[in-house]
């Protein structure tokens, strides 16, 4: 069954988030590094010291990165792999080899947190993960400073009558939920008490942010956890590789996003309580993320590749543009392109080939690159491919259909980007580059001591906040703006949030 994909791509992550000991609302980011030249880590950490961002999560424990975080004084969360879950639950030895090499080699007065995705395939280890973490921890004597949190997917809750309260958890996945709130409890619960409104079957709320929140909310009630604090961990917009990815309306979204967290205190069945923590997802694009539910998914950056900003962001600075990475070092400034003056009949082949192993998600329809003409989308997918390959000579050959050059064919809107030299440059095998992610469209993650993934991808869903919906209606809104974004097959995926 279709709606069955996503569940079984994650429906549960263990995360090791932030020990606060008081509430304050406050912005971050999501670092994502599935790029084929990152932007060196040290640039990174200065990207974010000077857009004033202090809270940065990580979806894996990439030494430099740490080393480059390390003394920042930013809160920062840690990813680990899904394969190290089954031995992170079998030896407490393990445990603590992984959060000494991960965490107490560069922890210093900032707190610190680790994230760990799995599927269903890993229920059976979660919980005694999670404890051996926790008892590493403490062993570290880290504690005060590290909280164990394990989160689930966005599809693991729904609203049976289409109401925020009547949330409750999945059937199959509620025994799991309460096994981990009870642990979650035990450590760290900070006590929020729910508004009344929670038992009113009849209110509305006024746009999909709130509703899928407060079906949250209600399902953690249920199932005997009232006091569990959220965050929002993903949520953003992405700015190319379909028609509705545009900067402009990324910016729009994340305006009334602000202003919805700063104006508003809160939420219908929380309204003294707004999320603790908001995380944008996320800081650049990835050219290596996987595009299997779009090519959008390459375009969730506020910044570009190389650190530019796209569309302002209130990272806390106010009114006060966005600073751009400084010190960025290109390759040189050469392109490949189609050689005109030979037979160009099997050009589009050898695009596709390029393509199959180059980031051409801008010439999707819709992207930014999708209305160049033939043979201008040819040259950029050799040019993608050139310079994924570092500029090297052979590597604009294709048959002798690419010629270097060093004018930039750049149209309009369609850039044709010189790559990073990163020292941090990898390389991904193709059975990664198919696998599929877990985000999905505009994805909210709501943690803290839990943790949900909510794909919303409506352009109502803050942008147009006054309509009063039902989570029916808002699935109807999402479904919508997902067939205008060309991702049909995913929303099979939302029909576990609610019983449409």
């Amino acid at each position: 069954m279709a709606s069955n994909l996503y569940s079984k791509l994650a429906l549960l992550f263990l995360l090791i988030s932030i020990s606060r000991s008081s509430r304050v609302q406050a912005i971050g980011v999501n670092w994502g590094t599935t790029a084929s030249h990152p932007l060196p880590p040290p640039q990174v950490v200065e990207l974010l010291k000077s857009n004033n961002v202090t809270k940065v999560k990580l979806f894996d424990a990439d030494p430099l990165v740490l080393q480059s975080l390390s003394g920042s004084r930013m809160e920062v969360t840690v990813g680990i792999p899904n394969t190290m879950l089954r031995g992170l639950n079998s030896s407490e030895k393990a445990a603590e080899s992984w959060v000494h090499d991960n965490l107490t080699r560069y922890l210093s007065d900032s707190a610190g947190g680790v994230r760990i995705h799995y599927g269903e395939q890993f229920y059976p280890f979660v919980v005694g993960a999670a404890i051996n973490i926790q008892t590493a921890l403490i062993k570290a004597n880290l504690e005060n400073k590290v909280k164990v949190v394990v989160p689930c997917s966005y599809d693991a809750f729904q609203s049976d009558s289409g109401l925020p309260s009547k949330g409750h958890f999945r059937s199959d996945v509620n025994k799991t939920m309460i096994e981990l709130l009870t642990f979650l409890n035990k450590h760290r619960s900070p006590f929020f008490k729910l508004h009344a409104l929670i038992m009113t079957a009849t209110k509305f709320t006024k746009n999909n942010f709130d509703l899928i929140y407060d079906t949250l909310v209600t399902a953690l009630l249920t199932a005997g956890s009232p006091q569990i604090d959220i965050v929002i961990s993903q949520i953003g917009w992405p700015t190319d590789g379909a028609a509705n990815a545009t900067s402009s309306t990324a910016e729009v979204f994340m305006k009334n996003l602000m202003d919805h967290l700063h104006i508003k205190p809160g939420t219908p069945l929380r309204p003294k309580d707004p999320p603790m923590e908001t995380y944008i997802f996320s800081l650049l694009d990835e050219d290596q993320r996987s595009t299997a539910i779009g090519s959008f998914e390459r375009h969730w950056g506020v910044f570009t590749f190389d650190g530019q900003a796209k569309y302002h962001v209130d990272f806390g600075q106010g009114s006060r543009k966005l600073v751009n990475a400084e010190g960025v070092d290109y390759f040189s400034s050469k392109w490949c392109v189609v050689n005109n003056n030979i037979d160009l009949s099997n050009a589009t082949a050898s695009a596709v080939d390029a393509c199959s192993v180059a980031d051409c998600s801008a010439l999707s329809p819709g992207g930014s690159c999708f209305n160049i003409s033939w043979p201008g989308n040819i040259s950029y997918a050799f040019n993608s491919y050139y310079q994924q390959h570092d500029q090297k000579a052979d590597s604009c050959d294709f048959g002798g259909l690419g010629l270097i050059t060093t004018v930039d064919p750049s149209v309009q809107n369609c850039r044709f980007h010189v790559e990073l030299m990163s020292s941090h440059s990898v390389s991904f095998p193709r059975s990664y580059l198919v696998q599929p992610m877990v985000s999905l469209a505009v994805t909210i993650l709501l943690c803290l001591s839990i943790e949900v993934e909510v794909a919303t991808l409506s352009a109502n869903v803050l942008v147009e906040a006054m309509q009063e919906v039902t989570v029916a209606t808002a699935m109807e809104h999402m479904a919508a703006a997902l067939e205008a974004m060309m991702v049909l097959e995913a929303m099979a995926a939302f029909s576990r949030i609610v019983k449409l």
